[in-house]
């Protein structure tokens, strides 16, 4: 983004409910104004009740693209016109770029959060994951690690949710297109569960449970699941630690959250708008340490 907003500077955009909190907005700003840009993006709190709405209005303001964030990426990928292969194997859209009121959706969300995964030292080709959640995030994650060459992923969420039937679908999809093992399970079976956890490399949280305001809820009911040599990841950033990552630490887990996700996924996003690539270190520098 330049000095200032212009007649000609091009709009993006954060949608979900909530937005407050995101760091996007100054993310990526700083990104446009590091390169000289003409571009602004702002955040908009929009539920499912107003997401037609919102999309419609954003076409007809002819905006560059626009991210969704919960609960609004399946709805995006259902509205999309056309569809990355990721997005087509995740069933969620969270990168919207529109090209004259056609409106190509991607997911970025997987490769953020393998990119944090490196980040943190870790190698998960060929290993087991264990992933809690099935909402767009998990879906996300569990497709760009089966793409990455993932051995296994145990997958656990509430059966009778929405969300856990479509996953149940797009876990036949990914399977179809690579050589990961997906097994899905009810989050309320703590026996497999517990033996999921002494198997695996890596726990993901890939649901909002834990996020603010609810910041004491936490998933894994029982400390002594958690291995010392197992890592433990969380696709929150607010706060920074959750209830999760503060219990893996207690059992000297090595931890990390959802902000290298959001910067990585972020950069993908930029690059598809602007096709230029953010600068990153610079902002990693300036809002993620």
């Amino acid at each position: 983004m330049k000095n200032m907003i212009s007649g000609t500077t091009k709009l993006t955009a954060l949608l979900g409910s909530p937005v407050e909190h995101s760091i996007s907005p100054a993310m990526h700003n700083e990104a446009f104004r590091l390169l000289g840009l003409d571009y602004a993006y702002l955040a908009f709190d929009v539920t499912e009740d107003t997401f037609s709405k919102a999309v419609d209005g954003l076409i007809a303001l002819g905006a560059a693209g626009w991210n969704c964030t919960m609960p609004l990426k399946r709805l995006m990928h259902q509205r999309a016109d056309v569809l990355s292969d990721t997005a087509l194997l995740t069933g969620s859209v969270n990168t919207v770029v529109n090209r004259d009121g056609v409106l190509y959706g991607d997911n970025t969300d997987g490769y953020g959060f393998m990119q944090s995964m490196k980040d943190a030292g870790l190698r998960a080709a060929g290993k087991r994951l264990t992933v809690l959640g099935s909402g767009g995030a998990a879906a996300s994650i569990i497709a760009q690690a089966a793409l990455d060459g993932v051995y296994s992923i145990d997958i656990f969420s509430r059966q009778k949710s929405a969300s856990t039937r479509l996953i149940e679908q797009e876990a036949e999809l990914i399977r179809s297109k690579t050589a990961c093992l997906l097994n899905l399970y009810d989050l309320e079976d703590q026996v497999r569960l517990s033996k999921s956890l002494e198997q695996s490399y890596c726990l993901i949280n890939a649901s909002s449970v834990g996020m603010a305001p609810a910041t004491n809820a936490c998933l894994i009911p029982d400390a002594s699941m958690l291995r010392r040599d197992l890592a433990v990841g969380d696709v929150i950033y607010n706060p920074r630690e959750t209830a999760l990552l503060h219990m893996a630490k207690e059992q000297g887990c090595m931890v990390f959250n959802g902000l290298y996700m959001l910067l990585h996924q972020g950069a993908m996003a930029f690059r598809l708008w602007t096709g230029q690539d953010m600068p990153v270190e610079e902002i990693r520098e300036k809002f993620f340490q």
